[in-house]
């Protein structure tokens, strides 16, 4: 059993004995009941501590996947996927863009996944962070949060904002429960049944649905590898006279793609002749690597309503995200938000508050675009080896856009199933609904041997030798 350790790499080493172990059940197609091999056998054959086999084996333990019998030693109990393949567990926007009817199992890989895996979320600095509130802060355990959001929360976001350029006062931000959240205060408070606004496309699955629910209008404006394509965004405002721009600014959902600096510079000259409200939806910026330019920093009248989430980094189960607008609309938003949930959770706005005090947050984000970027450079290898085609390069985030090079389109979905990978649904991402032959590929899952053999065979239409 080779678990591949990299003792170089910022994961632990007993997390990455975990992720090992995980793969090694998959790939093995290894049964229920069926016995590991001892811990001192894994131990040697990948020269590790038995300690450290024996925490990853117990952490397994604990998720399912492993059971004890008192002499046998540590016995498989249910596959990985299985076991944490409960519908309930889902997140929404996953079940949608990856649950493909055409796939149809209950387990599987979701390269067409909207997250980041289990196994790559790091529990300690968290549950320290949670602890410490517990001990230190009772009222969080209590009470409501204020409206605008815990004080001590929205002056780290306001410092953190600062290292993206963009310039902020804590009364211009209010906390959410997640940038899902946010959106939907926003369309609740600034939008009625009947206004049109234009969104991306391909674009963001759940804004279109949310959308649909209040009845807005969508206009649809093509996202290049540099941003919406200007020209046809123009001619949209020209003709329509919509009310807002729904834009995802760096490493889109699906695309991966980043504003380039004149396009920004372009969208926001735009919303000056036209009167356009943009609300820029940034929940991936913690994974940006370099530099970046964000509409909210050339922003200058007011216009552009900013989105941001720890979801996606820290955790999805605490739900908090955050807006950054004009004072009067801050104001609005904090009186919806009281009227419709009484606000957020002042328990985990005072948990990340803790981890951004303390740099630990500083230093998870970090260790996330160090693992992201090395596998998205295998995936990135992997897809051009395969002779699949990319929708431009990404430099961060979670996300590549691409498609095999085939006429067939069903042949992708069957080898997808047959590999045993989750693919998005073809029309997920498209505002009215169409389908297409491009793909969402999480780069977190795209290094997974399934993917490889999936990205191998449907790369194009040449003979495969299989």
């Amino acid at each position: 059993m080779e678990l591949r350790i990299d003792r170089q790499a910022m994961v632990p080493v007993v997390q990455q004995i975990v992720d090992g172990l995980t793969e090694w059940i998959l790939q093995s197609g290894v049964p229920p009941a069926t016995r590991l091999p001892s811990v001192r056998q894994i131990a040697r054959g990948n020269l590790l501590s038995q300690s450290c086999v024996v925490e990853a084996c117990e952490r397994l333990v604990s998720q399912g996947v492993l059971t004890t019998r008192q002499g046998a030693g540590f016995i498989v109990a249910a596959s990985p996927s299985t076991a944490n393949a409960e519908d309930e567990s889902v997140p929404f926007e996953d079940r949608l863009a990856w649950c493909d009817a055409v796939c149809g199992a209950a387990s599987g890989l979701k390269l067409g996944g909207g997250g980041l895996p289990q196994s790559w979320r790091e529990p300690d600095d968290l549950s320290y962070a949670l602890r410490e509130v517990a001990r230190t802060d009772m009222a969080s355990l209590f009470n409501y949060s204020t409206p605008l959001g815990l004080a001590a929360l929205r002056e780290q976001i306001v410092k953190r904002l600062r290292l993206f350029g963009i310039e902020a006062r804590s009364t211009q931000l209010l906390s959410t429960s997640g940038a899902s959240h946010a959106l939907d205060l926003i369309v609740r408070t600034l939008f009625k049944a009947g206004d049109c606004v234009v969104v991306e496309t391909p674009g963001y699955a759940p804004l279109f649905d949310l959308l649909r629910l209040h009845g807005v209008q969508m206009l649809e404006v093509q996202r290049t590898p540099s941003g919406p394509d200007t020209v046809a965004l123009e001619a949209l405002l020209r003709q329509f006279q919509p009310r807002a721009l729904f834009i995802n600014s760096h490493h889109q959902n699906p695309t991966g793609s980043c504003l380039t600096p004149a396009v920004a510079q372009r969208i926001v000259q735009l919303s000056k002749t036209y009167d356009l409200r943009v609300i820029e939806d940034d929940v991936y910026a913690d994974l940006h690597t370099g530099n970046g330019t964000r509409l909210a920093a050339l922003d200058d009248e007011g216009r552009v309503i900013y989105v941001g989430s720890f979801s996606k980094t820290l955790s999805s189960s605490l739900r908090v995200g955050f807006v950054l607008a004009d004072s009067e609309i801050v104001s609005r938003l904090a009186q919806v938000k009281m009227i419709s949930g009484l606000g957020a959770s002042r328990f985990s706005e005072a948990a990340l508050a803790n981890l951004m005090a303390t740099g630990a947050y500083r230093k998870l984000v970090q260790r996330q675009r160090q693992r992201l970027n090395a596998d998205r450079a295998a995936a990135l290898q992997a897809l051009e080896d395969a002779d699949w085609e990319v929708f431009g390069k990404p430099t961060g985030g979670l996300f590549i856009w691409a498609r095999a090079r085939v006429a067939d389109q069903a042949r992708v979905r069957a080898q997808a199933q047959r590999c045993g990978v989750l693919l998005s649904a073809p029309d997920a991402f498209s505002p009215s609904g169409e389908g297409g032959d491009w793909h969402r590929i999480n780069v977190a899952y795209a290094c997974d041997p399934r993917a490889r053999q999936f990205f191998r065979h449907t790369g194009s239409d040449r003979p495969q030798m299989f």
